[in-house]
């Protein structure tokens, strides 16, 4: 009686895919197979091209396996599918065909092209309900499958007993292990064979070893160590997984800062880890950890960025949301999390360097001190930055951050005031702009500096082509989501300019570049005749970097406007100290702006302040 109900058993098997239809709302306990199945790109790279790749490999491989062996699909998340089987032993079949044709398909591609696969199977009881499963037998295969090794396949002790004597491979024993959130230690077992070690070691050559550390530049490399599941719950440790992966993706893909392969860092999931010896074993100066927490509908995602070889906290968030859509809420989170790092740890690393003496003639270093001095916003500081920049390129001419940051502070002299011929400056920082892109087309920076010059050079149509790439590569960089809004501001679209820039200061709300971004919200409501409004953000902008007038012209143009003509008189008397008349101030703001209309009405509200 036992052993059929075996036969007609159910197994489900998690890897990405489409909520079946067949699932029903109505509550239903089984005794089932489940099968675990997680796969991603091996080591992390463009976000877009990886999701395409993996659908490919759902569409083409994990669905028509699971449908051969009489599957059903059954639901999705991030990178995992849950499916259902009408029988253990051909769900067994089914994930060693998978790991096989994976194994097959990593042969013919290169290390970072291939994909890395874990399975868990597990048999015990399930409730379906609403479409959705759960219940002991799907948690202790999600953290069997959490212990399986890229490229392997582990079973529960109970899975080999019912399919060892009906299956042509073999099983190693692994011994009882104990499962977060377990109990009882499980014994788990690892479907061998010839394709499981050729499986396995695909995945381990192209993979980091630890004995091999990696030498990046001064080693400012980030680790993003598996975010923890506090739920209990083996749907969040899914979520969990996917926030971690996405991240990690999501930072390579930035080229700001050298990122730990998803591999290395998995090594340490489940694990109390020493966030020091993780940096010294992975070669990491900065490591991410983060947990997950449900309760009810709501979840709560929190994200520690520290320093490695001191401990030192240099961020903590926390994000409570609701549990609507998982993707979506995934997706959000993400972004979130990647974009409030990379502010956080190229700030932290120019204050490091620049708090030292200098000692060599590094590229990295010297580029670090010229970013150092570039956001000091002086003319003395700006001639340093750009001098350590060409000394960055000098050493390295194929460094695509230095083409990008000298391309910067050429540009900003010029409409400063603080070159000989602006023209020059503006021709000089157009060619280093396109040859930030040339060196590396998919670095976010060198999109965003070829954006800043075409907007200070009236280029419009491609200022907002650049701006609009460095978001595409980089959802979260916040500087190119204002300085679009601020091009958009120039281009006679007063009204797309708002969200534009609140969604900018919103990603990085203590940017040191806030001062330059709060001119376009200023001018944005200036043109909107919103002047209060534009006064508040121009002043904002004005107390921040007493060297950046931008903000103040819509504050004295403003309050004029608003008839506080003793407010304004205060206000210009400090703006003439930056603009010597308002023949200057005109021609600052003609080469900007592409309408005459927007040029007069700013004049206007100067005249009426007293300005000359």
């Amino acid at each position: 009686m036992v052993a059929a109900s075996f036969d007609r058993c159910t197994a489900i098997v998690s890897a990405t895919a489409i909520v079946s239809e067949e699932a029903t709302a109505r509550v239903r306990r089984r005794f089932a197979a489940i099968l675990v199945a997680g796969y991603n790109r091996l080591l992390p790279g463009d976000e877009k091209e990886n999701f395409a790749e993996l659908r490919r490999f759902l569409a083409g491989v994990v669905e028509p396996q699971i449908i051969e062996f009489g599957g059903n699909i059954f639901k999705e998340t991030a990178e995992l599918v849950l499916a259902e089987f009408d029988n253990v032993v051909k769900c067994v079949r089914c994930a060693a065909v998978l790991r096989d044709a994976v194994a097959q398909t990593n042969q013919t591609r290169l290390d970072e092209q291939r994909i890395a696969m874990r399975v868990g199977i597990n048999l015990g009881d399930v409730i379906v309900e609403d479409g959705d499963i759960f219940g002991d037998g799907v948690n202790i295969a999600a953290r069997v499958g959490a212990l399986a090794k890229p490229g392997s396949v582990y079973v529960s002790e109970t899975v080999h007993n019912q399919v060892a004597d009906k299956v042509d491979f073999d099983f190693e024993d692994l011994g009882p292990q104990s499962l977060k959130n377990i109990a009882r230690p499980i014994r788990v077992y690892r479907l061998a064979g010839e394709m499981a070690e050729l499986s396995e070691d695909l995945l381990a050559a192209g993979a980091m070893p630890a004995a091999s550390r990696p030498v990046f530049d001064d080693r400012r490399a980030i680790a993003v160590l598996p975010f923890a599941n506090f739920s209990g719950d083996p749907e969040q440790e899914f979520f969990a997984d996917g926030i971690t992966e996405d991240i990690i993706s999501m930072l390579a893909g930035w080229r700001a800062f050298p990122v730990i392969a998803r591999n290395s860092t998995f090594t340490y999931k489940g694990k109390t880890v020493d966030i020091k010896k993780v940096g010294e074993e992975l070669g990491a100066r900065y490591v991410l950890e983060g947990s997950v927490r449900k309760s009810g509908r709501r979840v709560r995602v929190t994200a520690q960025l520290i320093q490695a070889d001191t401990g030192h906290h240099i961020m903590a968030e926390r994000y409570d949301r609701d549990l609507t859509d998982l993707f979506e809420l995934q997706d959000e989170i993400t972004h979130a999390i990647a974009g409030a790092i990379e502010p956080e740890i190229l700030k932290f690393e120019r204050d490091r360097i620049a708090e030292r003496p200098q000692r060599s003639e590094d590229a990295y270093e010297l580029y670090q001190h010229g970013v150092w001095h570039h956001y000091r916003n002086t003319k003395e500081d700006n001639v340093k930055a750009q001098a350590f920049f060409r000394r960055a390129l000098a050493i390295d001419a194929q460094y695509p951050q230095a083409a990008a940051a000298l391309a910067i502070a050429v540009l900003n002299a010029g409409f400063l005031g603080w070159a000989e011929s602006a023209e020059a400056n503006f021709a000089e920082a157009y060619e280093l702009g396109q040859r930030a892109i040339r060196l590396d087309p998919r670095y976010p920076n060198a999109h965003y500096a070829l954006g800043l010059v075409c907007m200070w050079t009236q280029r419009i149509d491609r200022g907002i082509t650049a701006f609009e790439e460095a978001i595409r590569l980089n959802p979260s960089h916040a500087a190119a989501h204002v300085m679009l809004g601020q091009i958009y501001l120039y281009a006679e679209r007063p009204k797309e300019v708002i969200e534009l820039a609140e969604t900018g200061i919103r990603l990085s709300p203590t940017d040191p570049r806030l001062d330059r971004w709060l001119p376009a919200l200023a001018g944005a409501h200036y043109l909107l005749r919103h002047y209060a409004e534009a006064v508040e953000a121009g002043r904002r902008s004005w107390s921040l970097n007493r060297n950046w007038p931008h903000g103040l012209r819509y504050v004295v143009a403003g309050l004029a406007q608003l008839g506080k003509i003793e407010e304004a008189e205060a206000a210009l008397a400090d703006l003439k100290r930056m603009d010597a008349d308002l023949n200057y101030s005109a021609g600052v703001l003609r080469r900007v702006y592409t309408d005459p209309a927007a040029v007069a009405h700013i004049l206007d509200g100067l005249r009426k302040a007293g300005f000359e």
